[in-house]
Order: C-alpha cells, then structure tokens, then sequence
C-alpha cells in the first residue's frame, strides 16, 4: 500500500500552509480532498463577504450624500442581480489561485473524502495510504438545528447565501457573531429590511459592556436588533416567519449564522486509539496541536482553537513542523486578534476586558468625539486599551472606524511587551484615527503610580536623561 511521510487532509488556508511548510522540507508529502477547492475563506467566507460589504459601503455612502443633498439629481435604482453577481466574479476570482496550487501538486493530490482506519493510515476511494504523520485540517460546516431545516430553500447559510440571484427585501438573520453582523448590516446597506436575532445581547462577539453599546447604538438605525432570547422558525404566509417571544416576523429569506462545526463525523477518528471529547475531537497538546501519542496533527477550522484565517496558514506551519520534527521545541503564537468588518468596525488584540489580571489599567477614546472620525462620516464608536499595572500593553477591543489597522498596530505593540510610556514616544500624524489610541494611552498613563511628568518625545540619547549640550 502507498506509504508517504506526511499525508495533508484538506486543501483549505491550513491544508495550503501545510503543504508549503512541508515541501519546504520533504517531498514525500500527499494532498487529499475531496473538493470543491477554493478554501473556504475564498469560497464562501472572508473574502465574498468583504466584497459584499464593500459595495454595500458604496451604495450606502451614494444614499447617504443624496440625502444630504450634496449629491442632486434622482439616485440610481439598485439592480440587486448585478450586485451579487459582481461578488461571485470577485470571489470565483480569488479562489481560483487556492484551486492551481491543488492543480499543480498533480499526482500529489488525491481527490476524495478520507477515513481514518489506523492510528497510522487512511481510506482513500477504496485505496489504503500509510503515513508517518498526518495534518488534518479539513475545516468546518455551518450549524444549523434541526427545527429550522423546516423552512427548505428559503433557509440558506454562508456556504449557500452568495448564490442568491437578488437581493432580498426581508431578511432574517439568525445569530449576531460576526457572520450575522457583517451580512445582516450588508444587506440592511443595500436596502434589505433585516431583523438580526441574537440569543444574548452580546453584538459580534464583543465582551465589554460599553464597546457592544457603541455598536448596537450604530446598528440600531440600521438593523432591528432582536436580542436575548431564542428565536424560533415558523410557515408564513409568503415566506418563512420567525417567532421571537410572543412577537412574529415575516421575511422572504433566513440566513442562519448560528456557527460552524469542525467537519468530522465521517473521518473515523474513534481509530486513532485516543480520548475524544464531546465534541467529537481528540484533545490536543494546546502547544503542538497533536492528539494525544498518535501521529496525527489538527489544525485550522476543524481543532476549534483560533477559528479565523490568518491563524489557520500559522497553524498549517506549526502542525506541519511538527509532524516533520517531532522533537522539536515547541513555537510561540502570535498576539491574537480578530476582526469584524462591519460599520463601525469591531476588533480584539491580546487580552480582552474579561480576561484582564488584578489591578490591570484601562484607558479609553470615544470615537464620536474623534476628529478623523467626525470628518469620515463615522461620529460613533468606542475603544479600550488595557495595561498591567506598571503600563505594559496586554490587549484592546473596540467598535470605531478603521479598528482593522488600529487592532493591527496594537497587536504589534503587545506582542512586542510594549509600554505606554514607549509607545506614546512613537509618531502620530493629525488628523488620523490613531489619535484615537493616543487618547487612550494617555489614559492608561494618567494612572501609572510614578508616571513620566516629561513631553512624551523619545529621548535624544536612549537610556540617558540629559540632553546633549545641557
């Protein structure tokens, strides 16, 4: 039977990561999946979603100066049909590079759904393929209960939502994380009347109290938030009805965004010969990402440890390294952090409000009072940095305009152990929304026991207090 060093379950962000890691260091490698290709970040994730939300933006923003009159004349009429065709063009364009790097591996790939039969080898198609070690990395599936497949075709989720030929006029969306916030406020942009249903009243995952404030306030007058209960699905009379309490919705579409399950209730992973949790995994070395003595490796979507893209290619590295080097010493993971690219945006770096230790400092900048901001057309938004107590930067979450860069250099700044006093000496242009953290910093610095009563410039000689000449 065909035996290789390392065999890759899965040709998504993590299963590409892998095989480039991998080639790097032995060309015994086999891909196999059973398609379609394209990952799903291009597919039917990340990058259609942004396109969605991108011309939603403009639509919105065209409305918007009609309204205010800056723009005259009658507002052209939205042709919902060229909308999401526009999207499937963007999208089909960026998963075709992910599907010529499966077709380039040619006899390297294997096409077709895997089974594990051993701690040590897999079912292929009938075929029986041995490894050293393997990296699973097979993604994962939307959730959907039981009771709202009841609605048949009027019920889609991310993996179907893009194939819709307009744009709906009622729209349900079921679940207010990320997923159901960026498409719930795209639709709602380009003239939907959606209602978003959460089962908390937490908005796109956000932990603190006043950041999820700042972003319901802005969804309010855009969305028909629905939130702290379950929603239930119900026949309506031209479409599907949603029941939320003792109220009733009527909507043409729902749009369940409830979640994604890791995808592996046909990979046979009771052979392993290791425990599983309720979850149906294996538990996994939190370090390595290995299950258990076995030689199997799991990574991205499908381990549920940091379900976003960017640490699904980190994770495709890690597992592979180690699969390849079983000995080695264990690596670091980067500053974690998130995005949500709604209106305003929402983003996470390093620790959140609810993970913070004791006498942990937080400054903060109310982005409706922000410059940048105001003149951006975004007056609302709020954002909290968070210090240990001698100034140190541990970690930020936010609702304002342009987080997705501000999340970025704050990532930057706490994975490099980065003090407020060091990085309020760093260069703000004006106006920027950076300013914005600024204004939080000096917060934080407002606190400090012993803070530095000096401008905050970085010192002409480093490390010496006297300036040259004095």
């Amino acid at each position: 039977m065909p035996h290789h060093r390392l065999i890759i379950l899965g040709a998504g962000t993590a299963g590409l990561s892998a095989w480039k890691q991998a080639r790097a260091q032995t060309d015994d490698v086999l891909m196999v999946d059973p398609g379609p290709l394209g990952t799903t970040c291009a597919r039917v994730g990340c990058m259609p979603s942004k396109a969605l939300l991108q011309i939603a933006r403009d639509v919105h923003a065209s409305r918007r100066l009609h309204e205010d009159g800056v723009l005259d004349g009658a507002p052209g009429r939205l042709d919902g049909g060229r909308v999401m065709a526009r999207v499937r063009a963007l999208r089909d364009r960026f998963a075709a590079g992910p599907v010529r790097a499966v077709e380039k591996m040619e006899e390297r790939y294997v096409r077709g759904a895997a089974r594990f039969t051993g701690p040590d080898r897999i079912e292929v198609e009938g075929t029986t393929y041995t490894a050293d070690g393997f990296v699973v990395a097979i993604g994962s599936r939307p959730v959907v209960p039981e009771d709202w497949r009841s609605l048949g075709d009027r019920l889609l989720t991310s993996d179907e939502l893009f194939e819709m030929a307009d744009v709906p006029a009622r729209v349900g969306v079921i679940g207010a994380g990320a997923i159901g916030c960026e498409i719930g406020q795209a639709l709602a942009m380009l003239g939907s009347r959606v209602h978003l249903f959460g089962r908390d009243e937490r908005l796109a995952g956000i932990g603190d109290a006043g950041v999820n404030e700042a972003l319901r306030q802005a969804f309010g007058a855009q969305l028909e938030l629905h939130l702290g209960a379950d929603a239930k699905p119900g026949p309506g009379a031209d479409g599907a009805r949603i029941d939320f309490g003792s109220v009733s919705f009527d909507v043409d579409v729902v749009i369940a965004a409830i979640g994604r399950r890791p995808a592996v209730a046909e990979l046979g992973l009771d052979a392993l010969g290791v425990t599983l949790t309720e979850s149906g995994l294996p538990r996994l070395d939190p370090d390595t990402l290995r299950a258990g003595d076995a030689p199997v490796w799991f990574t991205g979507d499908v381990n549920e440890v940091r379900p976003i893209m960017h640490e699904a290619a980190d994770e495709g590295r890690l597992a592979t390294w180690q699969a390849l080097n079983p000995d080695a010493e264990c690596m670091a993971r980067r500053t974690p952090m998130g995005i949500v690219f709604t209106e305003p945006q929402v983003a996470w770096a390093g620790l959140r409000s609810d993970e913070l230790p004791e006498g942990a400092l937080t400054g903060e900048c109310d982005f409706s009072r922000q410059g940048r901001s105001i003149i951006m057309g975004h007056a609302h938004g709020l954002m909290k940095v968070h210090a240990d107590a001698g100034g140190v930067l541990l970690g930020a979450e936010m609702a304002c305009a342009g987080a997705e860069h501000l999340a970025h250099e704050l990532a930057w700044l706490i994975q490099q152990e980065t003090g407020v006093i060091d990085a309020l000496k760093l260069p703000f242009y004006h106006p920027v929304l950076e300013e914005g953290l600024r204004t939080a910093l000096h917060g934080i610095r407002r606190q400090l026991p012993e803070r530095d009563r000096r401008p905050d410039l970085p010192l002409c000689q480093s490390g010496d207090d006297v300036l040259p000449g004095a």
